[in-house]
């Protein structure tokens, strides 16, 4: 049995079965896109729900596994040469998912390296941007009542990155071509997160890019995505793949 003793995190939610990997996550658009990855690639794992609204991302014990205080995180008992590893930063985490299992990424370097773009183009574009709007537009609209320019900046920007996807989209089925890929986990949870959560979509025009929403319900189709989109549910421990 793996000894995780030496993550302070595992003290205030200690694994059930060490043996597996640990993710400490919150069905979020960044969050579900671990557990939807790691649907698709059959890995065994327990998640542990963190709760914002307890404060628990800024506990002394996640942070001791992510210093930015922020979710998704994971323990591998199984890293690098057989030794437990952690992990934060969703976009790491499904790089490093992806080249363990030799899965969701293409083989070739080529096409490792164009999905990786994607990824990127996620994590510094569409991620920020909607999870931008979405605080002014949801979160802080009586804050700037008499000030427009928070919403318009980021919805415009928003905007133009969706306009980016619906023609990378054009004649392709996934993001980088045939191949459903850990850029599209990295990227269709933000895209329906800003429709359904944020309640965005009128204002984002959705019906303009309808590459778009057509790859986002092939992706949200998926059984391993339906799953885990809703990991870590409350009072959620262990998780083997495949099952709800």
């Amino acid at each position: 049995m793996a000894d995780l003793s030496s993550f302070p995190i595992t003290r205030r939610w200690p694994a059930k079965n060490p043996d597996i990997i640990q993710l400490y996550s919150l069905p979020t658009p960044n969050g579900v896109k671990i557990s939807i990855a790691l649907e698709e690639l059959g890995l065994p794992y327990e998640a542990h729900r963190i709760a914002f609204d307890a404060n628990e991302q800024k506990s002394p014990e996640f942070v001791s596994l992510n210093p930015n205080g922020r979710i998704p995180a994971i323990i591998d008992p199984n890293g690098p040469d057989g030794k437990p590893i952690g992990l934060f930063e969703s976009g790491a985490i499904l790089v490093y998912l992806a080249e363990k299992t030799g899965k969701l990424i293409p083989a070739d370097a080529a096409g490792r390296y164009e999905t990786l773009c994607w990824v990127m183009f996620q994590m510094g574009g569409v991620g920020p941007m909607l999870g931008q709007f979405g605080h002014f537009f949801k979160f802080a609209a009586d804050k700037v009542a008499n000030n427009p320019y928070p919403v318009e900046r980021y919805r415009d920007e928003a905007k133009r990155l969706l306009g980016v996807l619906d023609a990378r989209l054009e004649g392709r089925q996934w993001l980088t071509g045939d191949e459903y890929t850990i850029a599209d986990i990295a990227t269709y949870p933000w895209v329906e997160g800003a429709r359904k959560f944020y309640g965005g979509a009128e204002v984002l025009d959705y019906k303009s890019f309808p590459n778009v929403l057509a790859w986002v319900e092939r992706g949200l189709a998926r059984p391993a995505a339906q799953r885990g989109l809703e990991i870590p549910r409350k009072e959620q421990p262990l998780h083997p793949p495949g099952h709800s």
